[in-house]
């Protein structure tokens, strides 16, 4: 994982001019970083082998994962969990993948695609409560971020606005 995170790093580091008319446009159009480093598949791989060990895991595997993911932050913005978010088993994998993030660096991006995952499941009509709370239980119960619900909080504040 840390040569991984080396190998993105130049790429997440980049700066982004944002005083360039363009520059959305052009970030929008950039080949993802795994596809830049041609580290696709093996961030892939890891990235699986961590969701499952975060789900299959006790306390401190969990906390050992989190913190693998605060330490190297380069992985962690780049790796995305392949799977579509609207079917049920990618939807549990990618509510592990946020739980393994613990809001990341910024909490309102957290949010966001906390929001974006529940509804493109709930578009696809994936049921989306049970999976939030059984993430929701293993998920961090601290807060990370003053003023903001910890990461198991998150999760079930949005299982609240969700059928049984």
């Amino acid at each position: 994982m840390e040569a991984l995170d080396r190998c993105l790093r130049p790429i997440a580091n980049r700066p982004v001019d944002i005083t360039d008319p363009a520059w959305l446009s052009k970030l929008q159009a950039a080949q993802p970083a795994v596809d830049r480093a041609g580290a696709r598949d093996e961030c892939e791989a890891l990235l699986g082998e961590l969701v499952t060990a975060y789900g299959r895991g006790g306390e401190e595997v969990r906390q050992t994962i989190r913190r693998l993911f605060r330490d190297l932050p380069s992985f962690a913005w780049a790796a995305v969990v392949p799977i579509d978010s609207s079917t049920p088993s990618g939807l549990e994998a990618h509510l592990v993948h946020f739980a393994i993030l613990d809001q990341g660096r910024d909490p309102r991006d957290a949010q966001l695609s906390l929001d974006g995952m529940l509804e493109a499941a709930r578009k696809a009509g994936t049921p989306t409560h049970d999976v939030l709370e059984r993430v929701a239980a293993m998920s961090n119960d601290e807060p990370v971020y003053p003023h903001w619900p910890s990461t198991r909080d998150m999760l079930l504040r949005a299982g609240e606005h969700t059928p049984a």
